[in-house]
């Protein structure tokens, strides 16, 4: 799997897979890394 870090409007969080966004930052909390994982697994499947 690749990734790649694009530069956002400053506090912006977004994880994207195949070009949609599987999570994203919410108010101040960032998601955690199991939140993470846990969403690009479900966007990736089996």
């Amino acid at each position: 799997m690749e990734s790649e870090l694009k530069k956002g409007p400053s506090g912006s969080f977004e994880i994207a897979v195949n070009g949609r966004v599987v999570i994203r930052k919410t108010g101040l909390a960032f998601p955690t890394e199991q939140e993470v994982v846990d969403a690009v697994a479900r966007a990736v499947g089996p």
